[in-house]
């Protein structure tokens, strides 16, 4: 076994830490990194990557993110570094290896090193850089005091409905759906979902802990403390995300977590005995008072299309079941604008490629409803 294929074995970290190539030198370009670097898809055959021009672009609790240029081909890399539990595997490099989708940044290497403090191990993963986030974009409009164009909500949500699409379909449960993780680049409007540190392969079955996604974007059945939750809490908060986009501002800003519930309620109306059972059973016997449900319409802006403000109430669903799935969001009547062949985005630049669905990706086990997906113009398919 290669040293850097062993860290989750701790009788071999010490042999890792002798066996792992970091060499740094400096030359007319600026310091130049070379690390042994295992690809993120394929076989398990370590190589020298180098990378250059390294600066912090982020941090938390999580770790660092630093952007760097591979020497090789010249592109921008974003480099996430965490901290390494030897006990563990790390669960997102294991989720990261086997996700493969134009709508879902790619790991492309993966690496480790040491710190500064003795058997302090950390997991570097090299992902595609993307320079702007919605959270930012979004920014960028309320501080102009305008809303941001309707089409670039449909190129973004449709975009976010389709890595959901994949990702559940390899059963996996992002956990974190909010602006500040969904990259998009402004000049082509392409858009990346990232940040799979929360994420988690659900298991029916299996508890899961209730206490995750950030606040804004929690499902109830999480607020109520469910802990066999499905991948629907994704749609709640992708739904999150498509009001807070129409609105300028987060549809549930709860300063806690019984808070948020109260803004919930504030819109959608104290849920039902039976709504409240298919969040979290064990919360049945809890009285809330009798709040009716605020019209959808009065909710938004009176120019809000009235699609738009359909597709989120169906989305933004107490009971999980009942909320649509991925693909039925990407069949909605909001997206209709982006399957006509002359739509462009505001700059006269086409639209990014949107419906090279894969038999293998989003379609995977609904391979005979293509035709309603794709327009005839666009029967392209990504192998």
């Amino acid at each position: 076994m290669h040293p850097l294929l062993c860290i989750h074995n701790s009788g071999c970290v010490d042999e890792w830490i002798k066996n792992v190539l970091v060499l740094s030198f400096t030359g007319d370009s600026g310091k130049v990194t070379t690390v042994v670097a295992t690809p993120g898809q394929g076989p398990d055959r370590p190589q020298e990557v180098s990378y250059t021009d390294i600066k912090v672009i982020g941090n938390g609790s999580f770790g660092v993110v630093y952007q760097a240029r591979l020497i090789d081909s010249q592109e921008m890399v974003a480099i996430k570094k965490v901290l390494q539990d030897k006990r563990f595997k790390n669960r997102e490099l294991q989720i990261m290896r086997k996700l493969d989708h134009c709508n879902i940044v790619r790991l492309r290497y993966f690496f480790y090193s040491s710190g500064e403090k003795k058997d302090e191990v950390y997991l570097n993963l090299v992902l595609d850089y993307v320079p702007e986030t919605v959270y930012r974009v979004a920014r960028h409009f309320n501080k102009a005091k305008t809303t941001i164009p309707i089409i670039y909500v449909k190129v973004y949500m449709y975009q976010l409905f389709r890595s959901l699409a994949y990702i559940h379909s390899q059963g996996v449960c992002h956990r974190d759906i909010k602006p500040q993780n969904l990259l998009v680049d402004p000049e082509t409007a392409i858009l990346k979902l990232c940040d799979f540190g929360s994420a988690k392969q659900l298991v029916r079955g299996e508890p899961n802990v209730s206490y995750i996604c950030s606040r804004y974007y929690r499902a109830p059945e999480l607020i109520f403390g469910a802990t066999d939750y499905t991948s629907n809490i994704d749609i709640w908060s992708a739904g999150c995300v498509l009001a807070e986009l129409l609105l300028g501002q987060p549809i549930f800003p709860g300063d806690s977590g019984v808070d948020q519930l109260v803004e919930i309620i504030k819109v959608l109306g104290t849920p039902t005995r039976e709504q409240i059972r298919e969040m979290n059973p064990n919360y049945t016997e809890f009285k809330f008072p009798q709040i009716k449900a605020h019209p959808w319409t009065k909710v938004f802006k009176p120019r809000t299309p009235p699609e738009a403000i359909a597709l989120c109430s169906r989305l933004l669903e107490y009971t999980p079941v009942t909320r649509l799935s991925p693909l039925e969001a990407c069949a909605h009547a909001f997206f209709d604008e982006l399957r006509q062949p002359n739509t462009r985005l505001p700059s006269g630049r086409e639209l990014p490629l949107l419906f090279n669905f894969s038999p293998v990706g989003e379609f995977a086990s609904l391979s005979f409803i293509f035709s309603i997906y794709l327009p005839n113009v666009f029967l392209v398919f990504d192998f």
